[in-house]
């Protein structure tokens, strides 16, 4: 089961795991995008049932959910990938920004999370969150977003250890910069999408990069993972060295268009 599987890390993610023999339930706000990928994937021979749900609505996940397992009968594996971004400073950032973050990222994944957990503790099965390397870092003009992600790795944390003897494996994936559409869809300091990317995507990871080693990651049932170089340097230099990673960051992030902070 795959949120957010419409488009970026998502449906890069379902055709993967298309391609290794996997039955989809794939859940995302967008139906037309969906219907698109689940023809994609029958095509190729697997299995795959769209949803369309917004997990930042408690009863769509339980829906969804309720749902999938109608349908396939189990759930090995649950991948809470839907999310959303922000760029703004938070002096002039409107708070339903912030709560509407949290929603998706944070509260999509526990109710998800939440529905799914007896079936995935009956199949031995994992639970996977799609977080960021904002989850260790907070990063300036996204205060929302890195809170968001601190609190869904805190929570899949200590779901992972309240989980230590039932054989439930819980992964943290935190991807550096992807290519996806979520910064064109970034959220403003009044809450209209962004637009255009501010980054030039040229070199980033790519999304089916990433896919394929969340996919191995659950393969090994491996912890977490944390993917780029950059991605990976980031979080190292911030446990040594947290003052010298903050001057980094920001002026890292300042060298952005129009970024909201110089």
């Amino acid at each position: 089961m795959i949120t957010g599987a419409s488009s970026g890390i998502g449906r890069a993610t379902a055709l993967e795991a298309a391609r290794q023999g996997a039955r989809l339930g794939l859940a995302a706000r967008n139906q037309e995008e969906l219907n698109k990928l689940v023809s994609e994937i029958r095509l190729m021979g697997s299995e795959a049932e769209a949803f369309r749900t917004d997990v930042s609505v408690e009863s769509e996940c339980m829906s969804f959910i309720d749902a999938a397992l109608a349908r396939f009968g189990t759930i090995d594996v649950l991948i809470n990938n839907a999310g959303i971004s922000m760029r703004a400073l938070f002096l002039k950032t409107d708070t339903e920004v912030l709560r509407r973050l949290m929603a998706v990222n944070f509260w999509g994944t526990v109710y998800c999370t939440k529905y799914a957990l007896t079936a995935l503790l009956a199949s031995g099965g994992s639970v996977v969150g799609v977080s960021s390397i904002a989850g260790y870092k907070g990063l300036p003009g996204r205060t929302g977003y890195s809170a968001s992600k601190f609190a869904m790795q805190g929570f899949l944390e200590a779901l992972r250890i309240e989980n230590l003897k039932t054989g439930l494996h819980v992964l943290i994936a935190c991807p550096g910069f992807t290519t996806s559409n979520i910064r064109n869809t970034a959220l403003s300091a009044d809450g209209t999408q962004q637009g255009e990317s501010p980054r030039n995507e040229a070199g980033m990871m790519a999304a089916e990069e990433v896919a394929i080693h969340i996919l191995k990651a659950v393969t090994k049932r491996k912890n977490s993972i944390v993917l780029t170089r950059q991605g990976k340097l980031t979080v190292w230099l911030s446990k040594w060295f947290p003052a010298l990673t903050d001057k980094l960051v920001f002026n890292h992030m300042a060298k952005e268009p129009d970024a909201p902070f110089k």
